[in-house]
C-alpha cells in the first residue's frame, strides 16, 4: 500500500523543511510545494490539494474568522505551530532611494491588499509619513514575486523576509522600516486536527531546539545558501541567515508556541487595516491544542 505523501505549502524554499530533512527528522513522505500567493495557498489548503502551510498567521486567521476573504469562504483552520518571528521581515524600497517620500504616487508590492504582510506594510509605510491612498497597489503574489519585480523596477517598495530580504540588499535595495513588536511572522497550519501535521510540527521544534543549540549550522548554511540563491558573491550572506534564525526577537520560536502578545499584534494590524470580525479571534480554536502547540 502507497503512502500519500503530506504535502506542505510554503511562499518561499523552507529552510527549516530541509534542514529537518538533513537531520532524519522528518518523515519522507512529507513534501513541499510552492505556493503563488496566500489565496493559491488557501484555495490548495481548503480543497484537499495541500495538507498544511507554513503562512502568516493572519491568514489563518481570515480563513477561519473573515468571510469576506479573498476566496469567500471559511474553514476550521487552526495553527499546529509557530515558525517564527518574522525572519527579518521589513519594507524594502528600489536601489538608489534616499528618502520615503520619493515613494509617494509609486506602486508598492503586496500579495494580496487585505492580508497580513500589506497590513505590516501600511503600518509600516505610516511611520515613514506615507497613508494609504499616497501610494498605488500593486498584488504581485509571494514573497519571491515580491522580490523579483522589486529588482526588475515593477514596483517601487514592498515586504521582503526570510532570506529575500539578504537578496534584496545584495542589489542595492533600501531597508526603510521593520515591523511592529512582538510579531509572529511564520506559523504551520492545517485543517481541523490531522495527527500527520501534528508530527510534522514536532519535528520541526526539534529541528529549530538544534539549530538554537548550535547543532545545525553548517546544514543551514549549505540549505540557505541553495534554496534561497544567495548569490556566491556574497559568502557571508549564508552565515547571516543562519544568525537570524537564532535571532531572539526575529528568528526561530524556541518552544513552537503562537504567543497571545505576538497574535495580538498580528489580529490589532487586520483591525487597523483590514476587514475583521467582532469578538475573540485568538481563542476560538484558532490554536490546535493537541500536540503543545498552543499557549
Amino acid at each position: 500500500m502507497t503512502t500519500r505523501p503530506l504535502v506542505v505549502g510554503a511562499f518561499s524554499p523552507s529552510v527549516l523543511l530541509r534542514t529537518a530533512r538533513r537531520l532524519g527528522l522528518l518523515d519522507p513522505d512529507v513534501r513541499e510545494v510552492a505556493v503563488a500567493s496566500s489565496p493559491a495557498q488557501f484555495a490548495a489548503l481548503l480543497d484537499g490539494e495541500i495538507d498544511a502551510a507554513l503562512t502568516s498567521p493572519d491568514n489563518v486567521i481570515a480563513y477561519r474568522h473573515v468571510s469576506a476573504n479573498p476566496l469567500g469562504r471559511t474553514a476550521d483552520v487552526r495553527i499546529v505551530c509557530a515558525v517564527d518571528r518574522g525572519l527579518g521581515l521589513a519594507l524594502y524600497a528600489r536601489p538608489g532611494l534616499t528618502s520615503a517620500a520619493e515613494l509617494k504616487g509609486e506602486p508598492i508590492g503586496v500579495d494580496v491588499p487585505d492580508s497580513g504582510f500589506a497590513f505590516a506594510l501600511y503600518a509600516a509605510l505610516q511611520t515613514l509619513g506615507l497613508n494609504p491612498g499616497d501610494y498605488r497597489l500593486t498584488v504581485l503574489g509571494s514573497t519571491p514575486r515580491r522580490l523579483e519585480a522589486l529588482l526588475a523596477g515593477s514596483c517601487s517598495a514592498t515586504m521582503l523576509n526570510a532570506g529575500a530580504d539578504l537578496r534584496a540588499r545584495e542589489a542595492g535595495a533600501v531597508r526603510l522600516a521593520g515591523v511592529p513588536q512582538p510579531y509572529l511572522g511564520t506559523v504551520l497550519c492545517a485543517l481541523g486536527a490531522n495527527p500527520a501535521v501534528r508530527r510534522l510540527a514536532a519535528a520541526l521544534r526539534e529541528t529549530t531546539r538544534a539549530i538554537l543549540g548550535g547543532a545545525a549550522d553548517d546544514i543551514v548554511i549549505e540549505e540557505a545558501a541553495a534554496a534561497l540563491r544567495l548569490s556566491p558573491a556574497a559568502a557571508r550572506a549564508p552565515a547571516r541567515y543562519l544568525q537570524r534564525l537564532k535571532d531572539p526577537d526575529d528568528g526561530l520560536v524556541a518552544d513552537g508556541r503562537a504567543d497571545l502578545a505576538s497574535l495580538s499584534t498580528i489580529v490589532a494590524l487586520r483591525r487597523r487595516y483590514g476587514s475583521a470580525p467582532d469578538g475573540d479571534l485568538l481563542t476560538q480554536g484558532l490554536l490546535d491544542l493537541g500536540e503543545d502547540s498552543g499557549r
